[in-house]
């Protein structure tokens, strides 16, 4: 499935009440999970899935791409002890790509999105179906809760959750329950998945975005519920840290390509940040000492920022704080001003 050919359509709010609104009370539910070099995270994460308290039929696809850490063995190890378990191929390796092989391979009625080392609780699936019974939306997701080990992982965690690291989005800060614009990975009725194509298989980053965008231009509802959470480990350093926020920003910027009208403020901050610091001195450099008040606004704003969200860290954390913000805001924004027009389309191995 390729969507981005598929136009956008709008159907009445009659039309969608009357089709697949009612689930039953124990819908059939299918965790799919597209997975690549996850050989040290996957059996615990198949095994939280294994563990869920849902009382319904369930099933585990996972989408195996070119792996070369001897994931495909933990991958058959699984499958061969629990009939549940499947496997399908992934020869490109891209998320999408997976997410819809995996789909494919399943006539569930609700899909779960997991990442390969993600860690469910064990409500996860039960307080997803309960949302999509009580909401009547087509996508729920919850709290994507960032937890650190090391003090540079916690400071990471706290910048992901505070409005002034990321925004304002219910998925990192939390909330109450109510209809948003997306959800991290997601819970998806399949007869909306159906209805608008699935996953968009160019987009290899911010591919949920993406499909949530098309899910609320085909008449549909996202949903955030507080009661779902999962848990997230954070980048472990600068570098890992800077290339995830400049991927992302690169992305994000496709996506206001692909579906004008969707630049928002919150995203626009940081590409503003940066042509602020970086015009700023420039002009600086040049004579204009009015230069100097982007720079120095935007240091002034990332001290203010810090002192105000950096209690409770170790002191290691604490010092890291202004570091990780200036990373994230600066990496996200560039990437979004520097995103390559071809940036979707596919490279010379996939096509």
């Amino acid at each position: 499935m390729t969507p981005a050919s598929i136009p956008e359509p709008r159907v009445a709010e009659a039309d969608l009440s009357k089709a697949g609104r009612t689930l039953g009370t124990r819908p059939a539910v299918a965790v799919v999970m597209p997975v690549l070099n996850e050989r040290r995270h996957l059996r615990a994460a198949v095994e939280a899935i294994l563990a869920q308290d849902y009382a319904g039929e369930m099933e585990i696809v996972l989408a195996l791409g070119p792996s070369t850490d001897g994931t495909d063995e933990v991958a058959a190890d699984l499958a061969a002890a629990d009939p549940r378990i499947r496997t399908v191929p992934n020869p490109t390796g891209a998320t999408p790509c997976g997410l819809n092989a995996a789909i494919a391979a399943t006539a569930a009625a609700i899909i779960v999105r997991v990442d390969g080392h993600s860690m469910l609780p064990p409500n996860y699936v039960r307080a997803a179906v309960e949302a999509l019974q009580s909401s009547g939306a087509d996508n729920v997701g919850g709290v994507m809760a960032a937890e650190g080990v090391t003090p540079f992982e916690q400071a990471v965690a706290r910048a992901m959750r505070s409005w002034f690291g990321i925004g304002g989005a219910r998925f990192h800060l939390g909330g109450e329950a109510g209809p948003v614009e997306t959800v991290y990975l997601g819970v998806f009725r399949r007869e909306m998945l159906d209805r608008v194509g699935g996953f968009d298989e160019d987009m290899r980053r911010a591919q949920d975005w993406e499909l949530n965008y098309r899910i609320r231009r085909a008449g549909g509802t996202v949903w955030f519920t507080p009661e779902m959470r999962v848990t997230y480990r954070p980048r472990a350093d600068l570098r890992a840290l800077s290339k995830q926020f400049f991927k992302t920003g690169q992305w994000r910027r496709e996506v206001t390509r692909r579906h004008r009208g969707t630049a928002s403020a919150r995203y626009l901050a940081a590409p503003a940040a940066v042509v602020g610091v970086v015009g700023g001195t420039v002009l600086a450099l040049t004579g204009h000492r009015i230069g100097l008040l982007g720079p120095l606004g935007y240091v002034a704003a990332v001290a203010a920022g810090s002192a105000a969200t950096s209690k409770g860290l170790p002191p290691a954390g604490a010092a890291a704080l202004p570091v990780v913000y200036t990373t994230m805001h600066l990496s996200w924004g560039l990437g979004y001003l520097l995103s390559p027009r071809d940036l979707a389309e596919p490279s010379d191995l996939e096509r």
